[in-house]
């Protein structure tokens, strides 16, 4: 009896175990700007966060070492506000492994400017789904899901609507919060609004082209360069298409500013005719950085 109960405990351990490891993230906070605090609390956050981070199940998928997500997170805290309160910023950084190779494509790189976190020392990290219990845990949450839809999105087309809505009912249980970056009315370029652009049908191409971009582009280039470059051209033209029904969404823009730099070296080499199409949507879609893409026929 007491061998089967084991044999159960160590079941439902590698079970829990397994469903835990959909995150390899690195997690760091710097408070190198704060003055006259014990630094002792926030290596204590810093693991707090770690755990909450890479422990937590987020999903019912179990997934293998290779699938796990790559991402890095900063919380940089700026400002002491009172006591247990602080002002800071989020950086945010969300790789993925390519077919066949071990080169990791940035898919999300951004800064939220918009953060402000209660902490004492000691206490433990809580998060709901149902609930707006704490805006520390829903803020890391919240950018968890979108991780893991971006990353499905990329493996299958329109794959992350469901982690986008858990993502969205984040921002809906924040609605009464008094901390910034969850609300319409706040600013375009917030939290609301971009759960809001990728679930908004208007916005679908780019999600289209997110998948068409990785699955069918750079998970192909190792077996075939040619074709996954001009997969990955086509892939542009979703976004071109985008950009003419809904110009300069926020979406676009953190999506180009995760890719541009990839986008430039891609099609660095290739044919002429492919090389001057890529600029020429480019410089429509991204004229703040014309220039940059203009160096891909100078190569």
């Amino acid at each position: 009896m007491r061998i089967k109960i084991f044999i159960l405990s160590l079941i439902l351990t590698l079970s829990i175990h397994s469903f835990a490891q959909e995150i390899n993230g690195s997690v760091q906070v710097s408070a190198r700007q704060i003055e006259g605090t014990d630094r002792e609390a926030f290596r204590e956050l810093q693991q707090a966060l770690f755990e909450f981070v890479n422990n937590t199940i987020w999903t019912n998928y179990s997934f293998k070492l290779e699938e796990r997500l790559e991402c890095t997170i900063l919380l940089t805290l700026s400002k002491r506000v009172t006591s247990d309160q602080y002002e800071g910023k989020l950086n945010l950084v969300l790789r993925r492994p390519i077919y066949k190779t071990n080169y990791n494509t940035t898919m999300f790189n951004y800064i939220d400017k918009d953060v402000v976190i209660t902490y004492t020392e000691g206490e433990p990290l809580i998060f709901s789904e149902g609930s707006f219990s704490s805006n520390l845990t829903s803020l890391v949450a919240y950018y968890i899901y979108v991780f893991l839809g971006i990353d499905a999105d990329s493996y299958s087309k329109f794959g992350g609507t469901p982690y986008y809505e858990k993502a969205q009912n984040i921002v809906q249980n924040a609605q009464n919060s008094s901390e910034p970056g969850w609300k319409a009315f706040e600013n375009m370029k917030n939290r609301y609004w971009l759960t809001e652009n990728l679930l908004n049908s208007q916005y679908r191409p780019i999600r289209e082209s997110i998948y068409e971009f990785h699955r069918k582009g750079l998970d192909v280039m190792y077996d075939n360069v040619e074709t996954g470059r001009n997969n990955i051209a086509e892939s542009l033209k979703l976004l071109q298409q985008a950009n003419r029904t809904k110009p300069g969404s926020f979406l676009l823009r953190l999506y180009l500013d995760a890719k541009r730099d990839e986008i430039i070296k891609i099609f660095g080499e290739g044919s002429p005719n492919t090389k001057a199409e890529v600029v020429n949507i480019m410089k429509e879609i991204d004229p703040a950085n014309g220039s940059k893409y203009q160096t891909i026929l100078r190569k």
